[in-house]
């Protein structure tokens, strides 16, 4: 934003969080130029757009509508929104949604319904969406249990007011801008898509193909592997994997079964995500003992294959615990068993798991896998190993870069909207 200038003049605004704004624009509190809608009913058809809570991205306010929504029936009270008018997710986890309705509909009651009146709405949407707003209203939510923000703490918020046809110079060109930053964020977004799809590819063809293009290839009869090397046998897990029913060590550390990191600390697995986790309280005598490098089944499983563990200690009682064999490398089978493919032959095994059982070892034993010399195994890990490295950290770069993007476009917003940058005669 260098190439940007300020306003010649600035004034000071008395408020500790709103810095020194353009001298000839005000400092209002938003419900002195917005007004909440309050209407309510239960009598709209399947024709009308429904909104829920899901349907708006936090961050940018748009909307990007869900397969289901959490409106509880045809008959329930919603609120009703028209063209032009701010859904602002009251609930303090969703603070962050604000969204400018473009269409007229109807939408969940944790949404306050504004008005604008005397301003834009791009430019109000903007203001709620900064950091130091949202700070201010997540600090008079209300409620013990899922607290709110009410339109009495919203509306005092005080807001920097420019001009009406500042208002337009300053909305056309965050369109612009944000438009332009939005456009290479897709483009990234995709790149990184298709590095996962490569990503994937690149396991599965080395896990079932291995690594000579000119080796003579034979029908493994199993839908999900295809044709693999004549000279590799195809066998049942449990020839690999024996299950571990060794109950836990009253000293071991719990463990964390994720599909990010696989199975780890429950503390580490904290601190990578800075949250909280509740523990188990309940079975605790059942937990089972894992050692570095058996396999864990969990309850995700199902959709993210089978998890490897990085840290002695336990698990829940409900999983399965995987030991190795001597046949078995453990750096192959820990690509082969987060592969697509595997994946699918697992699902392949059982359609109650929907229901919410959990897959059990008798699940793991009915899928055969490609299962090469051990010392294929090696060089087959050993090779993905340097390739996955490659193309992650070319993964890590760009979501850095669209990280740092956002924080672009943000900033921008902000500064836009605060009157830290002149946009008068900015062309749109």
């Amino acid at each position: 934003m260098s190439h940007y200038k300020p306003y010649p003049e600035y004034k000071e605004t008395s408020i500790e969080w709103i810095e020194p704004v353009p001298k000839h624009w005000e400092i209002i509190p938003i419900k002195r130029f917005t007004k909440l809608r309050t209407e309510r009913t239960s009598d709209a058809n399947e024709n009308v757009t429904y909104i829920g809570l899901e349907d708006i991205e936090s961050g940018s306010g748009k909307y990007a509508p869900t397969e289901g929504n959490s409106r509880q029936s045809d008959s329930s009270t919603v609120g009703v929104f028209s063209k032009g008018q701010i859904l602002y997710g009251k609930l303090r986890p969703y603070l962050r949604k604000a969204f400018i309705a473009d269409f007229d509909g109807v939408c969940s009651t944790e949404f306050l319904v504004l008005q604008p009146d005397k301003i834009l709405p791009e430019l109000l949407q903007s203001w709620l969406l900064t950091s130091d707003v949202t700070q201010k209203i997540e600090s008079t939510c209300e409620g013990a249990k899922m607290p709110r923000a009410d339109w009495e703490g919203i509306g005092s918020i005080p807001m920097p007011l420019p001009p009406v046809e500042e208002q337009i110079a300053i909305r056309n060109s965050t369109q612009a801008e944000t438009a332009r930053i939005d456009s290479l964020i897709t483009k990234k977004t995709r790149f990184i898509e298709l590095l996962k799809e490569k990503r994937q590819a690149l396991i599965t063809h080395a896990v079932t193909k291995g690594l000579n293009p000119g080796a003579k290839m034979k029908d493994s009869d199993v839908d999900w592997i295809g044709e693999v090397p004549e000279h590799w046998e195809v066998i049942s897990g449990n020839r690999l994997f024996s299950e571990s029913k060794q109950l836990a060590f009253e000293k071991d550390q719990h463990l964390s079964a994720t599909q990010k990191y696989g199975v780890i600390p429950l503390e580490e697995f904290q601190e990578l995500e800075s949250r909280r986790v509740t523990q188990a309280v309940k079975n605790l005598e059942k937990r089972k003992h894992a050692n570095i490098n058996d396999f864990v089944i969990s309850m995700r499983s199902f959709q993210g294959g089978i998890e490897r563990v990085k840290a002695n200690g336990c698990v829940r009682s409900s999983y399965v615990v995987l030991i190795p064999t001597e046949a078995a490398h453990v750096g192959y089978f820990s690509y082969l068993f987060k592969s697509v493919t595997y994946i699918q032959g697992l699902q392949a095994t059982s359609m109650f798991i929907r229901d919410g059982q959990d897959l059990s070892y008798n699940n793991f034993r009915q899928v055969k896998v490609p299962c090469p010399s051990h010392s294929e195994q090696a060089l087959i890990a050993d090779y993905l190993d340097k390739a996955i490295k490659s193309l992650d950290a070319l993964l890590t770069k760009t979501q850095q870069s669209i990280d740092l993007l956002k924080e672009r476009r943000s900033a921008f917003i902000t500064a836009a909207v605060t009157g830290q940058i002149d946009l008068r005669g900015e062309p749109a």
